[in-house]
């Protein structure tokens, strides 16, 4: 074999070995790719598999006939504490609301007091327009209709109960608490394990959209939102003494004076 014939064969074969090589990082890549989908794909399962069992084992019960909870004020809110109190404050929520929680957070303790005291009522005005934030699962709509169970049947263990929920307010954009979480908070809050159970019937669930809407009509726009004896608070939502001072001026500085104290 002369020169030529050699170097042409050496060519030959770095050539078959070029394209060996460039075959197999086509098959590498071609395997690649497709574990990368397969990998995709799973994920996706599992996602959807987490967000289905976070949700409630239940259908919803929007469209079922509209139930009010036996305790209901006048005004379709829900009371805590006594109907003679001097000062009614109505407070417009969503159990999802991260600024409704720095409410609870920053007045729970000097509505607590009011309550015990005799000086406020509070009534609840649950809404459920963060439904949308909750990843299908309608956590503020379960929610508000948990309290509203409780307030049906067992209405003493509505503020214990509905400072629970905002203890453990699930963030927003998540799927929230399931039924099974909410009725476990509720039986912690020493309601029954009956009334808690009940919760996954969505009994009050259309009472909870007609809440929505009524607050809606009512021009609310946003939670917290607050009223005092009927008039909107213009204070600082998020200062305990803001609100004292505004519930102390509606009370005459008198009734409600004793139980906001310098709190």
């Amino acid at each position: 074999m002369n020169k030529s014939t050699r170097t042409k064969a050496r060519e030959l074969r770095e050539a078959e070995a070029a394209a060996e090589r460039r075959r197999r990082a086509r098959t590498t890549w071609a395997l690649g790719i497709g574990l990368a989908l397969i990998v995709g794909l799973l994920t996706a399962i599992v996602v959807v598999a987490i967000n289905s069992s976070q949700k409630a084992n239940r259908d919803s019960n929007l469209d079922g006939p509209l139930v009010n909870p036996a305790t209901m004020s006048a005004g379709g809110t829900i009371p805590v504490g006594e109907a003679d109190a001097p000062v009614t404050l109505e407070i417009f929520l969503d159990y999802m609301c991260p600024s409704c929680k720095q409410f609870e957070n920053a007045n729970s303790a000097q509505l607590s007091q009011w309550i015990e005291d005799g000086a406020v009522r509070v009534e609840l005005h649950p809404m459920n327009f963060l439904d949308s934030q909750s990843q299908g699962t309608m956590y503020s709509t379960r929610a508000a209709n948990a309290v509203a169970a409780v307030a049906d049947r067992t209405p003493d263990k509505v503020w214990e109960f509905n400072n629970a929920l905002f203890a453990q307010q699930p963030q927003e954009g998540t799927p929230g608490l399931t039924d099974e979480q909410i009725a476990q908070l509720a039986v912690r809050s020493g309601v029954p394990q009956d009334v808690a159970d009940s919760f996954t019937k969505g009994t009050f669930e259309p009472w909870v959209a007609a809440s929505n809407a009524s607050a809606s009509e009512a021009g609310i726009t946003g939670t917290p939102s607050v009223k005092i004896n009927g008039q909107a608070f213009k204070g600082d939502l998020y200062s305990a003494n803001s609100l004292a001072e505004a519930v102390r001026a509606e009370a005459g500085g008198a009734a409600a004076g004793g139980a906001a104290g310098d709190r």
